[in-house]
């Protein structure tokens, strides 16, 4: 379908090399995107740049990134144009949840690197990548979220109230960047990836049982979400937040 055809464009990931994101590239490379894949090992994101090359026939550069390093983000956008001379999607997918026994046991390093890299980066890198969209010929940005945000646990405060941040945010640049830049957020539930491949046993099939569909998400199912924001089929859409989550209830 026309409207999902994403050639000639290119498209930044920030955890791109595993899970979610390495879905979401994989996903917008084989709608024809040229890719640029981020994360804080290298190795990974070259790994999974030659499995797009080799798979799809797209472009793909691997960059090391830690997106909650401030001073990297700008690196990673000027590497980018340099290779392509444009983005015309950007994936804010990197994140992280840590696990802590009880709220008083959290660090002020841990609380500061789980804002940092939940919210703080997806903003420098929104300000940074949207801002040259916009004075070009527009773009999509699309963050990645978590139901989370929508419904906290004692286990997740810091990565909660960052999430809902990057929600708040989601709308926020929406109208910064209108009307050539589009800006929607994806607000994942429970995926079978790294992170709940750290979850007990209990806490599975909680997550399991909690959504109408009875199941925990295969990661390729986020792909579908990702193609629509980057693509032309949701050119009357932005400031939106769109829930991936199963069904579990609000």
């Amino acid at each position: 379908m026309s409207e999902f055809d994403l050639s000639g464009r290119v498209a930044l990931v920030t955890g791109g090399s595993r899970g979610l994101g390495r879905e979401i590239v994989l996903g917008l490379a084989r709608a024809g995107a040229d890719v640029v894949i981020a994360s804080r090992k290298l190795a990974n994101c070259e790994a999974v740049a030659k499995e797009v090359e080799s798979t799809t026939g797209r472009e793909a550069l691997a960059v090391a990134c830690h997106v909650g390093h401030w001073d990297e983000l700008e690196e990673l956008a000027d590497a980018a144009w340099d290779r392509f001379g444009k983005l015309d999607v950007l994936v804010n997918n990197a994140g992280m949840s840590p696990l802590y026994p009880d709220p008083a046991s959290v660090t002020e390093e841990l609380y500061d690197k789980v804002l940092a890299v939940n919210l703080k980066g997806p903003f420098r890198l929104t300000a940074l990548v949207g801002t040259r969209m916009a004075a070009g010929e527009g773009g999509s940005i699309i963050n990645v979220s978590s139901i989370g945000s929508l419904r906290p646990t004692a286990t997740i405060i810091p990565y909660a109230a960052a999430k809902a941040g990057l929600n708040a945010m989601t709308v926020a640049f929406a109208d910064a960047f209108g009307p050539k830049v589009r800006v929607n957020c994806i607000l994942a539930g429970a995926f079978a990836t790294d992170a709940t491949a750290a979850w007990d046993e209990r806490t599975l099939e909680r997550a399991a049982a909690n959504p109408a569909l009875g199941r925990i998400g295969d990661p390729a199912e986020v792909v579908g979400a990702a193609l629509y924001f980057a693509s032309d089929a949701s050119s009357y859409t932005t400031g939106a937040l769109l829930r991936v989550d199963g069904g579990a209830p609000a």
